[in-house]
């Protein structure tokens, strides 16, 4: 499976989207949307989000990321979830490793859309006896 040039993966989280391509290298490089990632993330916590997944397979790769949709937070885990359905595909092994953490599970929770007649999501407007 090495032979491949490069593996992509979707990842995704509320609405942020990432289409990631890893490709195995000498040295550990990180790109979202053509910047490195400590110039698109400004908090460290978020690039080590993004490069949590890599930990686990023991090998350098080369990752590029395009990303898009949501803030950054939720940008930075669909990173992380694209990195580690790219990395199952590389490496069938390394699948018990990335799903104990819970990478691979694709996080559902969606902000809930406004309705008519409320205020949001469920808060109704406020009651008046007279």
């Amino acid at each position: 499976m090495a032979s491949a040039k490069y593996i992509e993966a979707v990842g995704r989280r509320k609405t942020a989207s990432a289409r990631v391509r890893i490709t195995p290298a000498r040295q550990e490089k990180v790109a979202v949307n053509e910047k490195s990632l400590g110039d698109y993330f400004p908090l460290e916590v978020m690039a080590q989000t993004a490069r949590a997944a890599l930990s686990d397979a023991g090998e350098k790769f080369s990752v590029s990321a395009k990303v898009s949709g949501g803030g950054l937070k939720a940008q930075s885990e669909a990173i992380r979830h694209g990195i580690a359905r790219a990395l199952v595909k590389y490496n069938v092994e390394l699948r018990k490793a990335i799903k104990q953490r819970g990478f691979l599970k694709r996080d559902p929770r969606m902000k809930e859309r406004k309705k008519f007649g409320l205020k949001g999501a469920r808060r109704a407007p406020q009651w008046s006896k007279r």
